[in-house]
């Protein structure tokens, strides 16, 4: 039986938000078109009219969760700019890092995106100089107001955002690895990468720099 363009349209979001659920707790390779047809209620044959490729679903699946991330971080924001500081706190929290679904997919699946294929691998650059961008345009903002840590010249504020991008990424995905064995370390990994983001580029609304976590514990 035919479906309307309406039904169809519905269909493929579904698949879409289920791939990229999945995609986020178990990686690109960890999940079948069965599984993501499963989630979405959905049959193969549904899938395969709409992608016609696990690749190509896998795409728009990652684009799809850029896009809530993006929402997610100009969901506040000061002088119409998005509130980096509350961000980043929740960003490098311990509810992000255990909510592997529903939070940042290059922090689910950076380590796998490069054994992937050339068009997933372009998406995830563009995905994270987005966010790059957002934190180079505040960095530049503080150097240019005397905020920067020593007043940072605006020609470093990209590097600097480089940094703090990768640095989030890279903490989460160390403290979700750490969390059952050693939750000590895995907590106090997102308290550093928090105080030291900080130090880099002194997110507006913030007070002094919090203290370094404790010595972590051997």
């Amino acid at each position: 039986m035919r479906i309307s363009k309406e039904k169809a349209a519905e269909n493929r979001a579904a698949l879409v938000r289920a791939a990229s659920k999945l995609f986020r707790e178990h990686g690109i390779d960890g999940v079948g078109v069965a599984e993501i047809s499963k989630e979405a209620g959905l049959t193969h044959g549904a899938l395969y009219a709409h992608f016609k490729s696990k690749e190509e679903l896998a795409l728009e699946a990652l684009s799809y969760g850029f896009d809530q991330t993006a929402l997610r971080m100009y969901s506040s924001t000061v002088d119409g700019m998005p509130d980096l500081g509350a961000y980043l706190d929740g960003y490098l929290s311990a509810q992000a890092r255990d909510d592997y679904a529903g939070r940042c997919p290059m922090a689910a699946s950076a380590s796998e995106i490069g054994r992937q294929d050339k068009a997933i691998s372009t998406r995830f650059s563009e995905g994270y100089m987005v966010m790059v961008r957002a934190f180079e345009r505040q960095i530049a903002q503080n150097a240019k107001d005397g905020a920067g840590p020593g007043g940072a010249p605006d020609g470093d504020a990209l590097a600097r955002a480089m940094v703090v991008v990768a640095t989030m990424i890279g903490s989460i995905a160390i403290s979700r690895g750490t969390a059952k064995g050693n939750p000590q370390v895995s907590e106090q990994v997102l308290k550093a990468a928090r105080a030291l983001l900080d130090d880099i580029m002194l997110a507006p609304g913030r007070g002094s720099v919090p203290a370094a976590p404790d010595a972590v514990a051997r």
